[in-house]
């Protein structure tokens, strides 16, 4: 099935979005009739950046947090081997 048949993507506020050509993760703030405002963090200038993008070049994205993942890693040791005991000598 092509992208064509399946019909018009929508955003609501809160979806996190990137160009389908790539680029940073941006947060949805707002559909509207010209366009779907977005926001996203600007590192070269450290500040937060907007624009108004058409939505047919965008595409919904999940953002996987890392540090989640590890903690669990750590939570799951901790579990299997018991609390580790630290020794002051």
């Amino acid at each position: 099935m092509s992208d064509a048949n399946k019909g018009p993507v929508t955003f609501d506020p809160g979806d996190v979005v990137q160009l389908k050509s790539m680029s940073p993760p941006m947060t949805v703030v707002a559909v509207e009739a010209d366009g779907v405002h977005v926001l996203w963090y600007g590192e070269a200038n450290d500040e937060i950046v907007s624009d108004v993008l058409p939505g047919v070049a965008l595409e919904k994205i999940t953002i996987l947090d890392d540090e989640d993942e590890e903690d669990d890693d750590d939570e799951d040791d901790i579990r299997r081997h018991g609390k580790k005991k630290r020794r002051d000598d």
